[in-house]
């Protein structure tokens, strides 16, 4: 049995919103099973969407947080960029006119990766995305994009992500890519890392201050370096 919908859970900030986070959790390649509120995938973005909350509640961001219908890529059926494409359009209905970065794990970072053409779309940050070779580019036309890889990750291919940074480099508005030594798919060994990130890309889209430097300065280096940002 499947859902007939996502679920999308929604934190509120306590000021007029002025963007939206939409978090994505990760699955399978194949698999019709309902994504249940217990599976790891989708309870290992519960703190991602605290850290959003945490950072950026007091300057207006919204965090929604999609529980997808079911576990599975799917080819060529999609249905997790099916569910995220159905986010953004509740998202753009009920918040008409504020940005959306996007933040996804995973199979999410490549549902990121797919959806950020929306017109609401400003940013990506992908964690440790399934990128298999050969995935399209074009989405990212025009975005900032953030991919985050551990170099011990057996899950997903960190050189993979690379190749895909390389191809999406001169589509992105911009892009930089931070490769966390010694850590895996499951973002465990050094959380405080991948927490700073994601609240550096949610600071960095909305223009607040202070920037965190360990972005900040990533923008500006060299395509090799900027590609391949060692932490």
């Amino acid at each position: 049995m499947t859902a007939d919908e996502p679920v999308l859970s929604v934190q509120r900030p306590a000021v007029p919103a002025r963007a939206v986070a939409l978090v994505l959790h990760g699955g399978a390649e194949h698999g019709a099973g309902t994504v249940q509120p217990w599976r790891l995938a989708y309870l290992r973005m519960v703190p991602f969407g605290q850290v959003l909350r945490a950072a950026g509640a007091r300057h207006g961001l919204e965090v929604r947080l999609l529980r997808n219908r079911v576990r599975g890529w799917n080819e060529p059926v999609l249905d997790p960029v099916v569910d995220a494409r159905w986010a953004l359009d509740r998202i753009r209905a009920e918040r008409p006119g504020l940005p959306v970065l996007l933040v996804g794990h995973s199979m999410g970072g490549r549902v990121a990766l797919r959806v950020a053409d929306d017109p609401a779309v400003t940013g990506v940050c992908a964690l440790a995305p399934w990128t298999p070779p050969g995935e399209p580019v074009d989405a990212v036309g025009g975005r900032a994009v953030v991919i985050v890889h551990g170099t011990r990750d057996q899950i997903t291919s960190p050189g993979s992500s690379y190749d895909f940074a390389g191809r999406a480099d001169s589509a992105a508005a911009r892009l930089a890519r931070f490769e966390l030594a010694g850590e895996g798919h499951a973002m465990l060994r050094r959380p405080g890392v991948w927490n700073r990130l994601v609240a550096a890309f949610m600071t960095d889209l909305l223009g607040l201050a202070p920037a965190d430097p360990m972005l900040a300065g990533a923008w500006a280096k060299p395509t090799g370096e900027r590609l391949r940002i060692p932490v």
